[in-house]
């Protein structure tokens, strides 16, 4: 079981790195930068990693339209992106920082990003919802 759920982690946390560093990458293209260059952090890793905790969510929820499922997962993303940035920021090594971001909360979050964590919820359930019925 440990062994499973072990696997569910490295597949989150490498799913997240990969997303942040074409996230990243395409917001260059605004910028008018070709080189298209990526960015994460070590950091970022366990965090979403920590997305295999929704993996019971998935089954609880696997009769409810794909708007309801995506928007707890984006409640759930949002609440775990808060508690981690607070965390981070209070140890001064945070990552990220919305300061400069209309739609932020405490620095941490960006209700703006609401879309993409309801995607990424979707697409964590994707990955991981073959393992979890």
């Amino acid at each position: 079981m440990m062994k499973k759920w072990f696997k569910d982690f490295l597949t989150c946390g490498m799913t997240g790195w990969c997303l942040e560093i074409v996230y990243t990458a395409l917001g260059s293209l605004r910028r008018r930068e070709l080189s298209l260059k990526g960015t994460t952090s070590l950091w970022m890793f366990p965090i979403y990693g920590s997305a295999v905790l929704l993996k019971p969510l998935f089954v609880l929820l696997r009769r409810l339209p794909v708007s309801v499922r995506g928007s707890i997962y984006a409640l759930c993303i949002f609440t775990g992106e808060f508690l981690s940035g607070q965390f981070l920021t209070r140890k001064g090594i945070c990552p990220w920082s919305y300061e400069n971001c209309r739609w932020r909360i405490k620095n941490v979050i960006r209700l703006d990003y609401f879309p993409n964590w309801f995607l990424s919820g979707l697409l964590f359930e994707k990955l991981l919802s073959k393992k979890a019925v």
